[in-house]
């Protein structure tokens, strides 16, 4: 076997049958800092001499038993800045790190983590009050990281893949009704952002994606629109405040083109870039032009929370035939939905309507007809019993004749 080369650490065998593994990590304060590395066959040394290197290679603390969890994830988290990741998810992955995963593990050394511990740390989640949804995006969050160290050689296994997240129940979608959609639409009629609804209500976009258009991505002649970037408010590595930003849309299937419009969507966006036009010429130079669809009444960027502020205004409209005096106990026009029902709305009204699964996954921008079909199963399983119903009502009488009737020649 050949001669190791310089650095690459060297193994040999003592006289008493043990394997030593010597790696170099330079010089510090004048000192040459090498590490031993003893086990019972070459293969046992080699393996760890193989950590000790890429940890070296990848800036790490000397020795993979000095390695931390905590020293690991912060090392992670350097990789997974932008534009390695989405702004919003690097984000959270540093909330996650810093708030929750570090507390817990910080000082462990990252070969000695154990599935338990993994365990015990959700456990505590829960009973600390964090919803499953959370808990799991913790656990996603740790488990990538980990998946990183075992394909860089640190780790031999993924203990968060073997800790069972907790159960996640999606509550049922919380959607209008055709009567409450359609009254919706007219208590925004007139509204300076009616636009805005309507193609929440109409296309199925999200809100980042709404108002993140451009003119340039309208062509209303056409009757088409092309989704290129959702708008978001996000903190950048170093910043100090998160600012508007757009964004590119987090799969390739969100950059899609609807097309053709709804007329509705068509007719309600004309009338909005007239309003847009009239708000223009009013403000004069405080206009600011950055040629998105939806703005502030002077041109600015739209911010996701002042719009949605706006929707819950709309949405706790008294009911005015209900004959409470107190304001503030009267019914209410429209049930409580958040923003992002309307979407589920778009899709549920469609699929009642008889519109095919597919055309649905398409407009809503979904990555597979699946996640279509499971996320609105409950529509899908209305809808096959109304065609049973259907089915009944075409052969059902002719069924129940030939039930009765014995064929010809058979003697009862």
């Amino acid at each position: 076997m050949g001669r190791r080369g310089n650095g690459e650490g060297s193994i040999f065998q003592r006289t008493d049958g043990r394997w030593v593994a010597i790696v170099d990590h330079g010089y510090r304060d004048g000192k040459r800092l090498r590490k031993s590395i003893y086990g019972a066959t070459r293969k046992e040394v080699s393996d760890e001499l193989t950590r000790e290197l890429r940890s070296r290679q990848l800036g790490l603390p000397a020795g993979p038993g000095r390695l931390t969890v905590e020293n690991w994830l912060r090392k992670w988290l350097e990789q997974q800045q932008p534009p390695a990741t989405k702004p919003k998810t690097y984000t959270a992955y540093e909330n996650h790190v810093r708030i929750h995963l570090v507390p817990a593990f910080g000082n462990r050394p990252l070969m000695k983590l154990q599935p338990q511990e993994v365990r015990e740390f959700m456990r505590s989640k829960t009973e600390a009050g964090f919803s499953p949804a959370s808990i799991r995006d913790f656990r996603a969050t740790l488990r990538a990281a980990l998946n990183v160290a075992v394909h860089d050689g640190l780790i031999a296994r993924n203990v968060a893949m073997l800790a069972k997240p907790p159960r996640l129940e999606k509550p049922p979608l919380r959607v209008f009704t055709m009567e409450e959609a359609r009254r919706f639409l007219e208590l925004v009629k007139g509204h300076r952002l009616e636009a805005v609804f309507t193609v929440a209500l109409t296309l199925g976009m999200r809100e980042g994606e709404i108002l993140g258009l451009r003119w340039q991505d309208v062509d209303l002649d056409a009757g088409k629109l092309q989704i290129t970037y959702a708008l978001q408010r996000v903190k950048m590595p170093g910043e100090k405040k998160s600012k508007l930003r757009l964004i590119a849309p987090k799969t390739e299937r969100s950059r899609r083109l609807i097309s053709p419009l709804p007329q509705v969507a068509i007719s309600t966006l004309r009338a909005h870039r007239m309003r847009q036009r009239e708000e223009r010429n009013s403000c004069g130079a405080r206009w600011h032009e950055t040629g998105m669809v939806f703005t502030t009444g002077i041109g600015t960027m739209l911010d996701p929370r002042n719009m949605v502020r706006t929707f819950y205004g709309i949405m706790n409209t008294p009911d005015p035939n209900d004959p409470e005096p107190d304001p503030k106990k009267k019914r209410k026009l429209l049930p409580r939905l958040r923003f992002h029902d309307l979407r589920h709305s778009a899709a549920t009204l469609l699929l009642a309507q008889g519109v095919h699964a597919r055309y649905i996954m398409e407009l809503l921008g979904h990555s597979s007809i699946t996640l279509t079909m499971n996320t609105y199963g409950h529509v899908l399983e209305a809808m096959k019993r109304e065609t049973a119903q259907q089915i009944d009502a075409v052969f059902g009488p002719v069924a129940v004749k030939l039930a009765v009737t014995p064929p010809a020649g058979r003697v009862n």
